[in-house]
């Protein structure tokens, strides 16, 4: 009976994960590997409460809700038909008592106020400035990718608002956008604490940056070790494999 919750236009994807399956558009935006780093690149712990910002069909909090005994997790995005998806992905898992979708947007910063502040933030937000590129304001796309309906000032403004003193922000973001996202954290006084390149290849320029931020932390930042996304022959990394639960493991049951 659950599959009357896929309409036909609509994917069921295996996260392999816990068994949790998520439902996305067979041609619309669907999730890529930035949205599964960030997942696990953040820290959350047994009875924390999360919020994920421009959450898209929720695979940030599955990943998540799957992997962390979190108490609660919320996931915040404008457009209703991804909003919708992931309401009925909770459904399909049996996560309604721990996973929560709202239609809402962001920059609703009276809405956001009302809401209980949260241990941790994650978001992966549009990457690209609305100005760059012929950009169609309607397209879901667009609006996933391009800073239409929420700029990264939005977005950390809007982290602010929800998080507990000390409560981190977990972000994934572009590497030419460093030096905004740092003193836009610093505008609203969370600190950048902790960062890690992401590089598609060995001996390759990084083109993902994963980034946490404390809420009126101290001002002290540590470097994490480059994560590769493939490796030297141009298959997965060690690390990415683990992060996605493959085995690798040959045939002789070698590793």
């Amino acid at each position: 009976m659950k599959l009357e919750l896929v309409e036909d236009d609509e994917t069921l994807d295996d996260l392999q994960l816990n068994g949790v399956y998520i439902i996305q558009k067979k041609k619309s935006f669907r999730f890529g590997v930035d949205a599964v780093l960030l997942a696990n690149f953040a820290k959350v712990k047994p009875k924390m409460s999360v919020i994920d910002l421009c959450s898209g069909t929720g695979i940030i909090p599955f990943i998540i809700g799957a992997k962390t005994k979190a108490s609660h997790i919320t996931g915040i995005e404008i457009q209703e038909d991804m909003t919708d998806m992931a309401e009925r992905s909770t459904v399909f898992n049996d996560m309604e008592q721990r996973l929560k979708f709202i239609n809402r947007d962001l920059c609703d910063l009276k809405f956001l106020k009302s809401l209980p502040k949260v241990d941790v933030v994650t978001v992966n937000p549009p990457y690209k400035l609305k100005n760059s590129g012929i950009v169609n304001e309607n397209d879901k796309n667009a609006i996933a990718r391009h800073e239409i309906c929420c700029t990264l000032e939005d977005v950390i403004k809007a982290a602010k608002v929800l998080l507990k003193d000390n409560g981190k922000l977990y972000m994934i973001h572009r590497p030419d956008r460093l030096v905004d996202i740092m003193c836009t954290m610093r505008k609203y006084s969370i600190e950048p604490k902790f960062i890690k390149m992401v590089h598609p290849y060995i001996n390759k320029a990084p083109n993902m940056i994963l980034i946490e931020g404390q809420n009126n932390g101290k001002q002290f930042l540590k470097w994490d070790k480059p994560l590769y996304i493939h490796d030297e022959y141009g298959g997965y990394t060690e690390e990415i494999d683990r992060i996605y639960g493959r085995d690798r493991r040959d045939n002789d049951g070698n590793r």
